[in-house]
């Protein structure tokens, strides 16, 4: 019960889905966690049932606030050892259909967010020669999402923005890990808000959706566990996929596959 012990670990998108799943199982291995989000309500209220948790607002597309917040974590506990870029947002639209507005959205929380996230970790990582930064991508990343392209796009992105970060600190010694975790459909409020929004637009493909493989939020929680502990040292660049075959398998993975 102490695979990251007195690890100071900041979460963003910490207050729901795939963000407070980690920042719990964190929390349950001995991490000092700081839940990061935009939702001030929803974010005191999950770090206020998590033993020793504390709640930070944050934008994560401003990158003046990620820059006050990281000092300030540092200021109080010394260091940082663990970065979760979690916070993310999606909207339904193929290219044809996506807006500047939608596209300017999508990639401010999720591009930029992971980018400011991981300059300024790495920043103050360094000095101490060594940190652990976890980027959560997605399957979209890997297969495409026609249906969701600014967030495909957007995790595209986020893969090469992990890979290059992971590159440079090897590199250059600084002795920080930088890897991506993409999750298949995992039963989260985005993904029950997509299932909503298509349900009221195409009922038919709802239904498909109820009968595909979904899983937990505590199966990617688990790799993230691995990932911020030091059972991970020697992974780095990684793009570990937690989606039970999903990206790999010809048709869809039925709902009934023994998980």
């Amino acid at each position: 019960m102490a695979r990251v012990a007195n690890k100071v670990a900041l979460v963003t998108g910490g207050a729901s889905g795939l963000g407070l799943a980690s920042a719990q199982r964190l929390a349950e291995e001995g991490a000092i966690v700081v839940i990061a989000d935009i939702n001030r309500e929803l974010g005191e209220a999950a770090a206020s049932d998590i033993p020793g948790a504390q709640f930070a607002l944050l934008d994560v597309s401003d990158e003046a606030s990620w820059s006050a917040l990281i000092d300030s974590i540092v200021a109080q506990h010394g260091r940082l050892d663990v970065l979760l870029n979690s916070a993310g947002v999606v909207r339904l639209a193929s290219i044809e259909e996506t807006t500047e507005e939608i596209w300017r959205l999508v990639n401010a929380v999720g591009t930029d967010g992971t980018f400011y996230g991981c300059k300024h970790a790495l920043r103050v990582m360094k000095p101490a020669g060594s940190g652990s930064i976890i980027n959560m991508c997605s399957t979209a990343s890997i297969q495409g999402g026609p249906g969701i392209f600014a967030y495909a796009a957007s995790k595209s992105a986020i893969r090469g923005i992990t890979k290059s970060v992971a590159v440079l600190s090897a590199q250059s010694g600084y002795g920080v890990r930088c890897n991506s975790i993409h999750p298949g459909n995992m039963r989260t409020p985005m993904l029950q808000g997509v299932q909503d929004i298509v349900l009221e637009n195409d009922p038919e493909a709802a239904q498909a959706m109820e009968n595909i493989w979904v899983g937990e939020p505590v199966d990617v929680a688990n790799m993230v566990l691995f990932l911020a502990s030091d059972e991970s040292r020697a992974v780095n660049g990684a793009a570990l996929v937690v989606d039970n075959t999903t990206t790999i398998t010809e048709g869809v993975v039925p709902r009934t596959v023994t998980q």
